[in-house]
């Protein structure tokens, strides 16, 4: 299944993402809401990505980012027992509209409201990152393991995505980056930002807004590599979670002690 996933994904990524990069006409780009575009890449991409996946898997059902902002209650799928998939058919639309980097695909298969295999394609690099549950981590073939050390706080880089934060929260997180060697407010696409935690390339992670399609593949990833992903109060992240503000790090010591001080207002 993990082969026949990567294949499907490389074969859309190929056939309806990639020839349209820095080649999108005016009417093929379009605002769902202020500042979160959509483009016709986006929606042939779920589409075909949809009927592959359903092809491979009888039965199954998927929650895809652009069905779910013409239907909301599709999310109410994954609260259900059987095979869903979760799919982000282009991650950082707003980069790819622009013809900037990085963009992704990403896909996540959960059963039993557990995810137990997430994909990752990392374009137009084609470096591939997946994971299945309980058997690691790997990108482009290669396991992948998170640091199991805490450098210390001047030692980290990270990302804080406070675009979606509340004021206050965005102003304590401010207050205390100094702490760090250095934070910056990312790429903009969660499907470099996880890759990126799971190779120490970062130390952390931090995102107000929540949603299925940015996270749940990320999320075993970093599992599956040893890390953590939590919500801020310290409670674990599931698919079906729509509470806001989630952490990921790449040991519960490091994610502790991003945690503790850039938000201290949630310590116990």
């Amino acid at each position: 299944m993990l082969e026949q996933v990567a294949e499907l994904i490389r074969e859309v990524a190929a056939t309806v993402v990639l020839p349209r990069f820095r080649h999108l006409s005016a009417d093929e780009v379009h605002q769902k809401t202020p500042g979160d575009l959509v483009t016709v890449a986006d929606q042939e991409s779920e589409r075909e990505l949809t009927r592959g996946l359903t092809a491979l898997l009888p039965g199954s059902t998927v929650v895809g980012e652009e069905a779910v902002a013409a239907d909301p209650g599709i999310l109410d799928r994954l609260t259900g027992q059987g095979p869903i998939w979760i799919v982000d058919p282009v991650d950082g639309t707003n980069n790819f509209a622009a013809g900037k980097e990085p963009f992704a695909m990403m896909v996540a298969l959960v059963e039993g409201g557990e995810t137990v295999a997430s994909w990752i394609l990392d374009l137009p690099g084609d470096h591939l990152t997946v994971a299945e549950r309980g058997s690691g981590a790997y990108r482009d073939g290669v396991r992948v393991k998170s640091r199991t050390d805490d450098p210390g706080l001047a030692a980290m880089v990270g990302v804080v995505a406070t675009h979606y934060f509340p004021d206050d929260l965005r102003d304590e997180a401010k207050s205390n980056a100094h702490f760090f060697r250095e934070i910056t407010r990312g790429r903009h696409c969660a499907g470099w930002e996880y890759p990126a935690v799971a190779t120490d390339r970062q130390q952390f992670a931090a995102f107000w807004r929540v949603l299925p399609w940015d996270h749940v593949p990320g999320t075993l990833i970093i599992r599956e590599a040893g890390g953590t992903v939590r919500h801020f109060d310290g409670s674990d992240y599931q698919p079906a979670n729509r509470e806001s503000g989630l952490l990921v790090a790449e040991n519960a010591d490091i994610w502790q002690s991003v945690r503790d001080t850039l938000l201290p207002s949630f310590r116990g």
